[in-house]
């Protein structure tokens, strides 16, 4: 009795993401803002400036579009010190993970600080914004913050 095999079929395959997302009006401006060496904030609807922006009020879901230019510099409020920097991180020296209240902002973004050391930074140390020599349009067009 001779049995045939079946056909196996097969179809090469690439999985992949071929689109594109837009950044919309709110990042899309921060963004851009950020390629200009400009931070800006976002006013919610009790007032608080927010950095980066957001799209919706974080307490009532209202949509924002009131833009708020706020400083370069700003306070750390809280931070951790990476002793071994992965590859992934930004840095490969130590460097400090922080919440920074940057001048004219009322809540705190995450950013990276530069230091030589974990004993030279303390909360409520001030810091500026260090920019990248090529700004694109990127978060990482800050690249880091400084002691002042």
């Amino acid at each position: 009795m001779n049995v045939s095999q079946p056909e196996i079929l097969n179809q090469a395959f690439e999985l992949g993401y071929t689109y594109t997302r837009s950044t919309g009006p709110v990042v899309g401006r921060f963004l851009t803002e950020l390629r200009d060496r400009n931070i800006v904030g976002i006013k919610a609807s009790d007032g608080r400036v927010v950095v980066p922006p957001m799209e919706y009020d974080p307490d009532t879901a209202e949509e924002l579009s009131e833009f708020v230019s706020v400083g370069q510099e700003g306070e750390i409020v809280t931070w951790a010190w990476i002793k071994e920097p992965r590859e992934a991180h930004p840095s490969e020296q130590p460097f400090a993970w922080a919440m920074i209240k940057l001048d004219g902002a009322d809540v705190p973004m995450i950013h990276w600080v530069r230091a030589d050391g974990e004993s030279e930074v303390s909360t409520g140390a001030r810091v500026r914004a260090v920019w990248a020599d090529e700004t694109i349009g990127f978060m990482t067009d800050i690249n880091g913050f400084e002691l002042v």
